[in-house]
């Protein structure tokens, strides 16, 4: 984490609560079967469980990246084998995932009032807690900010003038 550098001598850093995890891709990855029958393997996805509106031949792979997938949204994946008749097996067992939102990226500028101004880019209609500490042990949330259609939206900590040095995060 890079500290910025703000009036009076005091340095604020961002902190982020929450780690990066993928955005909108998933990769899979099964145990192939042992059968020299089986000749490859399709996956099925879509967004109810045994609705898949999605197919992707994997071929003889053990894994596939499914990339574009929507942030917030719930897929159900499954998969089946076929040989080289084209007989294909039954659909295997369901499984969910949810695509994580990211988390937010944040512009912090110093307005003339001495005031911090946070603006929080990120995916519209998110949601997001500003919290500020001045010791990393107590974290207070001090407002929150709904990301707007344009991607961003902007808070300003009109307390900041009260504190020597203050340090926030957004999560």
């Amino acid at each position: 984490m890079t500290p910025v550098k703000f009036a009076a001598g005091c340095l604020a850093f961002l902190s982020l609560s929450t780690l990066a995890r993928a955005q909108a891709n998933v990769t899979l990855s099964w145990n192939p079967i042992s059968s020299p029958l089986v000749t490859g393997f399709n996956i099925y996805y879509g967004s109810a469980s045994g609705v898949y509106t999605n197919k992707i031949n994997a071929g003889k792979n053990t894994s596939l990246t499914i990339s574009n997938l929507t942030v917030g949204s719930t897929y159900y994946f499954a998969s089946t084998t076929y040989s080289t008749a084209g007989a294909e097996s039954a659909l295997s067992t369901s499984v969910a995932y949810t695509v994580p939102a990211p988390f937010p990226s944040v512009q912090i500028n110093v307005s003339t009032a001495k005031q911090f101004v946070l603006t929080v880019m990120g995916i519209a209609g998110h949601t997001n807690q500003i919290q500020a500490t001045q010791d990393f042990k107590t974290w207070t949330v001090i407002g929150s900010v709904t990301v707007g259609t344009g991607g961003s939206a902007t808070f300003t900590d009109t307390n900041a003038p009260n504190f020597p040095c203050r340090f926030y995060r957004v999560n």
